[in-house]
């Protein structure tokens, strides 16, 4: 029921409070023709005192809503409609201002971006990738299949192929057994380091070390296949006839000499582009630059604007109740749209890598990287929901009310059945067992709790759990509790009644 609804309500009540008023007056003047002692006179002055209380409050009320609505008809529904959509739109900027803050902190921030990817050479399908890549990379340019055949007697010169293959495999899986390596996930995390901090110049036009050539912006991966080589070459010297005098790199930077070095170590001319993927490429990076600058300001106008939307939403709605309820509709509304455009937008991204590993590694590695964003998107539909769903049970609709009818029926039904002798028995030796065992039961439900947790990744689920725990500890603590007063309680030091003695009945008859 809306306000306008509560305060035209009041005004008719107040209306009839008038009228019983004046009417209890007659009663209270008809009450002085038939009061014959002090009670009635008392009685008399008491009516008579609230009447007028009744007509003071009454003279002194404001207008009521509702004649300011009869005055306007309109003005009911154009305020319910513009709640709804300032409601719509703080519910759309909730969710999207989750998204971009998440963005930015992601991409912005380099500490956060080390952390979001350096567990990602862990997972199977992007190990696979990154070594078959490095792999790649090294046979490419070493012409590893046509050593082979020099190498091979005219008459032997099939067997190339399938040595090269198996030299391939073998030099594929030490790299994967390399990147499993503390040494690995070092460089791993330190090379993630430069180059992002390089990105994020180049994002606010202050890159000096940044390769960043005819709009093309790339990532130098030789650091990582010089430590690859050398730990290889250490490993299996044959492989490349001698051990190789490769640099060793202490940092994420890149030497200006180092791929010269490289191709000197193995005895071969290394293009410009070796160990390189190309990020981004367009003919002018300050589009690029301008919409990046344009995505943080945009984030904190956002925010801003979500909450003036909402606060604005709950000044003008004449009904408040309804109002919050569309901002949890909205916010899980929000949630499913917002997610679908993202899952479409990552489809398409995933589209220009080829199909096969790489594009199963992609695949992964976007699953990893969004996985917070993911939680946080549950988190959100799920407490849209249930806003929505309070709010609504709460209302004076036909549903509601017919619901807590039936709630209300059956908790009455429930405890006179707990009032019952042999329940209430029941329930004493429960609270007698809790009663000796309080801290062993507090302890076994945090255990329980934890092993519980421990499948679960999401912040949702492990806030139900917490929710669960804390209500659990909460209920055994005060079953504890009402067990002991029970116990020791105010007749718990005065002795039984002594039964009367044999006969005593028949000698007082």
């Amino acid at each position: 029921m809306s306000d306008v609804e509560h305060a035209d309500g009041g005004d008719e009540h107040a209306t009839g409070g008038d009228e019983h008023a004046t009417g209890g007056d007659e009663h209270a003047t008809g009450g002085d023709e038939h009061a014959t002692g002090p009670d009635g006179a008392e009685e008399l002055r008491r009516l008579r005192a609230e009447v007028a209380d009744l007509r003071a409050r009454l003279a002194a009320r404001p207008p009521g809503a509702a004649a300011q609505v009869r005055a306007h008809p309109n003005l009911l529904g154009t305020r319910r409609a513009v709640a709804a959509l300032l409601m719509a739109l703080a519910g759309f900027g909730l969710v999207a201002s989750v998204i971009g803050v998440w963005g930015a902190r992601t991409t912005l921030e380099t500490d956060r971006w080390v952390a979001t990817v350096a567990p990602l050479p862990e997972n199977p399908e992007i190990n696979a990738a990154m070594a078959t890549y490095l792999t790649d990379q090294v046979f490419t340019h070493l012409n590893v299949r046509g050593r082979l055949a020099e190498a091979l007697p005219p008459r032997a010169a099939f067997l190339a192929g399938p040595v090269t293959n198996a030299v391939h495999d073998h030099l594929r899986d030490r790299v994967r057994n390399y990147m499993g390596t503390e040494q690995f996930a070092a460089l791993w995390r330190q090379a993630n380091r430069f180059a992002h901090a390089q990105l994020v110049a180049i994002v606010e036009g202050r890159s000096e070390t940044v390769n960043v050539q005819n709009g093309t912006v790339t990532l130098n991966l030789l650091p990582v296949i010089n430590d690859v080589l050398s730990t290889v070459s250490k490993e299996l010297p044959t492989l490349f006839g001698k051990e190789l005098q490769l640099p060793a790199l202490s940092s994420g930077e890149v030497p200006a000499d180092l791929r010269q070095k490289v191709a000197t170590a193995l005895g071969v001319t290394l293009p410009a582009d070796f160990g390189q993927i190309t990020v981004y490429r367009d003919g002018d990076l300050t589009g690029f630059q301008d919409a990046a600058l344009l995505f943080k300001r945009g984030i904190v106008l956002l925010v801003i604007g979500t909450l003036a939307c909402l606060a604005l939403a709950l000044v003008v709605s004449p009904g408040r109740r309804r109002t919050l309820l569309q901002f949890g509709v909205a916010v899980a509304g929000s949630v499913v749209v917002l997610s679908a455009v993202l899952r479409a937008v990552s489809d398409r991204l995933l589209e220009r890598v080829p199909e096969g590993l790489y594009r199963e590694a992609a695949s992964v590695a976007v699953h990893d990287i969004f996985r917070t964003l993911r939680d946080r998107g549950d988190l959100l539909l799920w407490l849209g929901v249930a806003l929505a769903a309070v709010l609504y049970l709460a209302g004076p609709g036909r549903v509601p009310v017919a619901l807590r009818r039936h709630a209300v029926s059956g908790s009455r039904a429930a405890w006179s059945a707990a009032r019952s002798r042999r329940f209430g028995e029941q329930v004493a030796r429960f609270r007698e067992q809790v009663a000796r065992r309080p801290d062993a039961l507090r302890v076994a439900g945090v255990v329980v709790a934890a092993l519980v947790a421990l499948p679960f990744a999401s912040w949702t689920a492990f806030l139900v759990i917490l929710v669960v725990l804390a209500a659990y500890e909460v209920g055994v603590t005060l079953l504890a509790r009402r067990a002991a007063e029970a116990k020791v309680g105010p007749d718990a030091g005065t002795a039984p009644p002594a039964p009367p003695a044999p006969g005593a009945g028949a000698a007082h008859s």
